[in-house]
């Protein structure tokens, strides 16, 4: 019998994160949980997953990086699928420039950016050995859009998709590169920003071809795709309910 899949999912004690956890397991894919800081939560969730793993860490800082890679492989031998979700954001109206300030985009930067970056170089070795090895970045549709939580967001998920490709050319044939570009979705994302998700989601609701917000099951079937897609490398796959084309 061939050993199943193993998949390291970062940011994946709630929201979207773990719905890819749950999704990947429901295929018989082993999981992988993080979170740099909810770490009750990601335990929960990795007992109620056959098979699963919980391993704290911060994907922003090199060393966790590395040790969660580490980790995962250590346990289970193999390195399958990696799955960038962990991210970072502050809401910040797009006009208001003086509060967009440099802590601001370092904040951001280091854990969408460089924390991307640096699982992709610590787990590159052992994906390179699975023999169908899938990497899969979570965007957003605000990285070809003029909106988002803030501009340093937006830009953030804007080199996202830019070193999805980049990394597609360079890892190929071992190991395909995608990304999912979500729009709005029903997370807790936006504890504390109540008013911003209400009136997002009303316009939304009103004017997407789908007529509604999306769900962190959207974007786990939209990864679970990706993961599959044995001839596709370097593509953005856009999961916004139509937004895109109103």
């Amino acid at each position: 019998m061939t050993e199943s899949r193993v998949a390291l999912i970062t940011g994946s004690s709630s929201g979207i994160g773990a719905a890819i956890a749950r999704r990947l397991t429901a295929e018989g894919i082993r999981v992988v949980i993080n979170s740099a800081r909810s770490e009750q939560a990601g335990r929960e969730l990795a007992a109620e997953l056959p098979g699963a793993l919980y391993v704290q860490g911060d994907v922003s800082d090199l060393a966790d990086a590395r040790r969660i890679v580490a980790t995962a492989v250590e346990a289970h031998g193999r390195l399958d699928i990696l799955v960038n979700n962990a991210g970072r954001t502050r809401f910040i109206p797009l006009d208001d420039l003086d509060a967009a300030d440099a802590d601001a985009w370092r904040d951001i930067f280091e854990v969408n950016v460089l924390g991307t970056w640096q699982m992709v170089t610590a787990a590159a070795p052992h994906l390179r050995k699975s023999g169908a090895a899938s990497i899969v970045n979570i965007s957003s549709v605000s990285a070809t859009r003029a909106l988002g939580s803030s501009v340093p967001y937006a830009v953030s998920k804007a080199a996202v998709n830019h070193m999805t490709r980049l990394l597609a050319a360079q890892l190929g044939p071992a190991v395909r590169v995608n990304a999912v570009a979500p729009g709005l979705i029903e997370t807790p994302w936006y504890d504390g920003a109540e008013e911003v998700w209400e009136s997002s989601r009303e316009w939304i609701t009103a004017n997407t071809p789908l007529r509604r917000v999306g769900t962190p099951e959207d974007v786990a079937e939209a990864t679970l795709y990706l993961v599959n897609a044995a001839y596709t490398t370097g593509d953005v796959l856009t999961v916004d309910g139509g937004r895109h084309v109103v």
